[in-house]
């Protein structure tokens, strides 16, 4: 049986740093799931399924990706692929611990999944969406934050 982990997020929208994790993870595993949350209540920049068309294409050569939406339960995206783990990366100790209560609640919700935390590489440890929803708002380049497929679809950026 394959080894699989659903990498979970809002990825509103996806940088290079998700980018980075997913590519990394795959060396652990053998196949990634990227859960793209629905999660209103974040407020996204964009909607659900626009979120998921630009994760598909970042990954459209990686046969061992797949992205689907979810909402729910993590866990209950796990039992559906059939996950041995989650993945998720950390940038910074601030998110340590955050991380750290949402491993515990998934381990005690399924203790047979566990969750694997990848590093962050240096170049995108102060990468993240919120940062780069900002830049592009206001006219900034984010073009070295982002995969090329993302670019058209944030404000102000040439794609």
């Amino acid at each position: 049986m394959p080894r699989t982990a659903i990498y979970p997020g809002t990825f509103d929208p996806i940088s290079l740093g998700h980018v980075d994790v997913v590519l990394r993870g795959l060396k652990l595993v053998d196949r990634i799931v990227i859960g793209v949350a629905e999660n209103i209540g974040k407020g996204p920049m964009f909607d659900l399924q626009t979120r998921l068309a630009m994760v598909r294409e970042v990954f459209a050569d990686e046969s061992r990706v797949e992205a689907v939406a979810f909402t729910g339960l993590l866990v209950d995206l796990a039992h559906q692929y059939q996950a041995q783990a989650i993945l998720r990366g950390l940038r910074a100790a601030s998110d340590f611990e955050y991380e750290f209560q949402m491993a515990t609640m998934n381990r005690r919700l399924d203790e047979s999944i566990e969750t694997v935390f990848v590093m962050a590489r240096e170049d995108y440890t102060f990468v993240s969406s919120r940062f780069i929803r900002e830049i592009a708002s206001m006219g900034g380049d984010v073009s070295s934050l982002v995969p090329p497929a993302v670019l058209p679809h944030l404000p102000n950026q040439q794609g």
